[in-house]
């Protein structure tokens, strides 16, 4: 639909302000427990996102709590979706006991990263959330793949991350790269616009220290340059 676009956080990662951001947001990434979070701030979250009309989706991630989810890992892939369907599991439980429901799923960290090219691992993922539609960067295999299965596919993009072009599509700059990470809220929202019109989401880390300044310049942003903030499931 011509004139919107949906802005999404990391949620319930017990580091930054979750109800700030749940009033700036049409899209919450929740996460399962694998790589932060548990059963308490699941719940939280889900509750407050009810209230508000958020939509939740499971973020789900590598089982690496150390590693908050973003060391490159090698899983395998029975595993890996037996892992996804526990943490859309849970998330579905709490989110139904708050009286909504999970509409999408989205990797985390180094899952993103590797089912953006990595065919077994985005079938794993698939594998593990049944039907629920995906969340991801444009050209990413696992997109391509649930497209072919039928599911409901969305594209995002980062303002607050440096991206590459690449033959299959965007990338990220890895982190540990000079200019992979924006802080700036006021280069993030003329980023997020920028964006806006190329993809289904706009998604704001909310994991940085300059997070909820971020996305309330990335939604004054978006609102200011006439779009409607509006929840793509």
């Amino acid at each position: 639909m011509p004139g919107r676009v949906d802005l999404n956080a990391d949620l319930g990662e017990e580091v930054t302000d979750d109800e700030v951001l749940l009033r700036l947001v049409t899209s919450a990434n929740v996460a399962c427990g694998f790589h932060a979070g548990n059963r308490e701030t699941i719940r939280v979250v889900c509750a407050m996102a009810a209230e508000l009309g958020v939509r939740i989706g499971a973020q789900v991630s590598y089982d690496d709590r150390e590693g908050f989810g973003r060391r490159p890992m090698d899983v395998p892939a029975d595993v890996l979706a037996e892992q996804v369907a526990e943490q859309v599991s849970v998330l579905d439980e709490l989110a139904r006991a708050a009286g909504t429901r999970v509409t999408y799923v989205k990797p985390h960290g180094a899952l993103y990263s590797r089912v953006a090219d990595d065919d077994e691992q985005a079938r794993a993922v698939l594998a593990g959330s049944a039907t629920l539609p995906v969340l991801g960067l444009p050209g990413a295999r696992i997109l391509r793949l649930a497209a072919e299965s039928g599911r409901a596919t969305y594209t995002e993009g980062f303002p607050d991350r440096a991206h590459l072009e690449t033959a299959g599509g965007i990338r990220l700059v890895p982190r540990g790269e000079p200019g992979a990470v924006l802080e700036d809220p006021d280069e993030i929202a003329s980023r997020a616009v920028e964006l806006a019109g190329g993809v289904d989401s706009v998604c704001v880390h909310g994991d940085g220290p300059t997070a909820v300044a971020a996305a309330r310049a990335v939604r004054s942003a978006l609102e200011g340059s006439g779009l409607r903030l509006q929840a793509f499931t």
